[in-house]
């Protein structure tokens, strides 16, 4: 029998949203794969594009959620992006900070003056999640880069998984800024490679790999680091998702959640018109569509299902099933 796939990388990176936990709960599998991860010996980071809380709050959370974590296993988009503001703008700058308490405090410490209004003059914004944003300040946002600011953002993400569902992210508060200014952000967090340099930095890992629940960002950041990656279905994206993925956000693995990594790795046959995941085969028909006949209704099966459809997807021109969600119901 196959050993672990984590076994052949010195490092396990994860995202934190609707990977490790869900809001106020952990993913069901991830106290104990983490903690057998470290029983093996193989470094753990936790990479959250997340900038609204601080790294010492998230370690706590993790502690509180049955995952025993030091402030230094954690890398925030906040710190990132305030780092690399700090590689290019002078000490003692004003810089106006668009997010939580958690952003203003990684500004502060890195020597800049952080400030509330553009009519303060300041050189940068930069802005980060935060759930309870207020519009004023959104505003300022746009008046500072009207005036010729340069704007940092933490991170793009469009939405955030929740307990309770899919929300806004801070994506949608950079495209509010945005209508009223002509300005692009410098971007620190995924799927942009600062947040993970730092990371793979601090932990000193030579062989990571990076699990995710978003194409976009996590798998899309993996990627373009050489990084390979782990997909996980508890949080932002599914089947669809994975079969629709272009060339930058395709995962080098899939699995139910991050106990995947203590699984061994999925792999697929692909010949002519057909692949193969471990018993199950799809098909290309002549029209160019994939079949999957028969599809398992174990987690197992559904997951080796979709492994052989992506293989034959990704590697011609088949087109995507419409409605490719519906067999897969262990997989939501």
């Amino acid at each position: 029998m196959s050993g672990a796939l984590i076994d052949g990388y010195d490092a396990a990176l994860f995202d934190l949203d609707g990977v490790v936990y869900l809001g106020p709960h952990a993913v069901p599998a991830a106290p104990e794969t983490i903690a057998e991860l470290r029983r093996r010996g193989v470094k753990v980071g936790f990479v959250t594009n997340n900038a609204a809380r601080s790294a010492r709050v998230v370690a706590q959370h993790l502690t509180d959620i049955g995952i025993p974590t030091d402030t230094s296993d954690v890398v925030t988009s906040a710190q990132a992006i305030a780092d690399l503001a700090a590689e290019r703008l002078p000490d003692g700058a004003k810089v106006l900070v668009v997010g939580t308490e958690a952003l203003r405090e990684e500004v502060q410490a890195r020597g800049f003056v952080p400030v509330g209004s553009a009519q303060d003059d300041p050189v940068a914004v930069i802005q980060g999640y935060d759930p309870h944003i207020e519009w004023s300040l959104l505003e300022e946002a746009g008046f500072a880069l009207q005036a010729g600011a340069t704007w940092y953002a933490a991170n793009p993400d469009i939405t955030r998984p929740t307990d309770r569902g899919i929300v806004p992210g801070i994506g949608a508060q950079l495209q509010v800024v945005s209508t009223s200014c002509e300005a692009e952000p410098v971007i620190a967090g995924k799927p942009y490679r600062p947040l993970l340099e730092a990371t793979v930095s601090r932990l000193r890992c030579k062989t990571p790999i990076f699990v995710g629940d978003r194409l976009d960002t996590d798998i899309r950041g993996a990627n373009a680091m050489g990084m390979d990656s782990l997909f996980v279905f508890t949080g932002a994206h599914g089947v669809a998702d994975l079969l629709a993925a272009t060339p930058e956000e395709r995962p080098h693995n899939i699995a139910a959640d991050l106990s995947g990594l203590l699984e061994p790795e999925r792999e697929v046959e692909v010949s002519h018109e057909h692949a193969r995941c471990g018993d199950v085969e799809v098909s290309l028909t002549t029209g160019g569509d994939v079949i999957a006949t028969d599809v398992p209704t174990d987690v197992s099966g559904q997951l080796d299902t979709v492994m052989a459809m992506m293989g034959l997807i990704y590697q011609s021109s088949a087109t995507v099933p419409d409605k490719p969600a519906e067999p897969f119901d262990k997989l939501h």
